[in-house]
């Protein structure tokens, strides 16, 4: 155990860091960081294992395996970076270092020597000005260099080991499953290979009002806060998780659920992500990179107020300006989806919209890359080949409904994006 006085110095500067603007927001790497702190301050010099980080502190299954998923190193890397950059700028006069040193997940509190010399020149009557100054100069450029190499040490080796995980995930994914059709492999590779599993949000819209008298979309510009009932989800929507959770369990990759209401912008920044439902509904969609081709749009006067359409920006030949579902007044029988694929936040993350008009074609949309047949389809209308790779798109799906499921789907508009 470390002293009572050195524990109590040393947890303050970890406090300071966790408060501090680098670390703003980076809720995962302020939770390794603390538990790397509280570990170190119980077991000095001993480090935790691989292991022990990825499934108390990362969230990951009893079954993780260190040789295949490199999510701990990459998160190890980005700290160890934050920490670098931290102490670059606002935490240049600090007085205790932390590092995380590389090969190791122990960290190391390391007294300020710089802060004391400081002080002693200060107080010294015999050191000429101009060689305090020199001095001070010379070793915030030592610490400004070094820095910054440790900052650039860092982002090589977490892009380095990003790039062989993927390659390495790639090729166990092709052994693994040799009886899973080529086409899922293509179309959800993006979504396998990443250092965490992918992140289904489904929609959970806002209603107000009562069952026995009536309900309806909350409308944040009329109702108060205290309005809301509650929040709801479609059936489509929950079908549609089941059928991802089917193909991802046949690519062996898990996910990782999420209603809409309780999905922030920043649970967006270090993840791949699957939104199920519209903007309507999904309102985190509005704001993050969206459609540019395709886009929902609600109807405010007429025969279908009310109702969703899909706005198509720049139609081609044949194709109409909006795609219309069946009169609200009507039993569903045609709906439309979007189905687009989209570069999040953060470019190296996807950002995949499977949405419909109702919750019907929400359910049709996400089938439509769950299923062989269709998936072959859009594969090809997108000179997709077995060994090539999957680049931004947007399509329109046309829904046939019987009964309130849908039977059949279409595809019915499609734009490669330039990105």
């Amino acid at each position: 155990m470390v002293p009572v006085t050195e524990r109590v110095q040393n947890l303050a500067q970890i406090e300071k860091l966790l408060s501090s603007h680098t670390l703003h927001g980076s809720e995962s790497l302020c939770k390794l960081l603390r538990y790397l702190a509280n570990h170190s301050m119980d077991h000095p010099g001993l480090s935790p294992k691989e292991y022990q980080i990825a499934t108390e502190v990362l969230g990951r299954q009893q079954d993780f395996d260190p040789h295949v998923d490199s999510m701990v190193r990459v998160q190890a890397g980005r700290l160890r970076t934050k920490l670098a950059e931290y102490y670059a700028s606002e935490g240049a006069d600090d007085q205790i270092m932390v590092e995380l040193l590389k090969g190791t997940y122990a960290l190391a509190f390391h007294p300020r020597t710089h802060g004391a010399g400081r002080n002693h020149a200060n107080t010294s009557q015999e050191a000429p000005n101009n060689l305090q100054v020199n001095a001070r100069t010379s070793r915030a450029w030592i610490v400004t260099v070094v820095a910054l190499s440790v900052v650039l040490a860092s982002a090589v080796a977490v892009a380095t080991d990003r790039f062989l995980n993927r390659k390495i995930a790639e090729a166990r994914l092709a052994s693994d499953n040799p009886d899973v059709p080529v086409a899922f492999h293509v179309f959800w590779k993006g979504f396998l290979t990443g250092p965490q599993e992918p992140w289904v949000i489904f929609s959970n819209a806002a209603f107000v009002g009562r069952p026995y008298v009536g309900m309806r979309y909350y409308n944040r510009a009329k109702d108060s806060g205290a309005a809301i009932l509650d929040h709801y989800t479609g059936v489509g929507e929950v079908l549609a998780v089941h059928a991802l959770d089917s193909v991802f369990g046949r690519l062996h990759q898990q996910i990782h659920v999420k209603r809409g209401s309780l999905f922030s912008l920043d649970d967006a920044k270090n993840n791949d992500l699957i939104f199920i439902g519209s903007p309507s509904e999904n309102l985190t969609l509005l704001e993050l990179p969206n459609t540019q081709e395709f886009a929902f749009k609600q109807i405010t006067s007429g025969p279908r107020t009310g109702t969703m359409e899909i706005i198509n920006f720049h139609p081609e030949s044949g194709e109409p300006k909006e795609f219309l579902p069946s009169l609200p007044d009507e039993t569903l029988a045609e709906d439309y989806s979007i189905i687009a694929l989209k570069r999040g936040l953060n470019p190296a993350h996807s950002v995949l919209i499977l949405a419909g008009a109702t919750t019907i074609g929400t359910q049709a949309a996400v089938e439509y890359v769950c299923q062989q047949n269709s998936l072959e389809e859009l594969l090809l209308r997108l000179s997709v080949s077995n060994s090539g790779e999957l680049k931004p798109f947007e399509a329109v799906i046309r829904v046939k409904v019987a009964k309130g499921v849908p039977v059949s789907s279409e595809l019915v508009a499609l734009r490669k994006s330039p990105q």
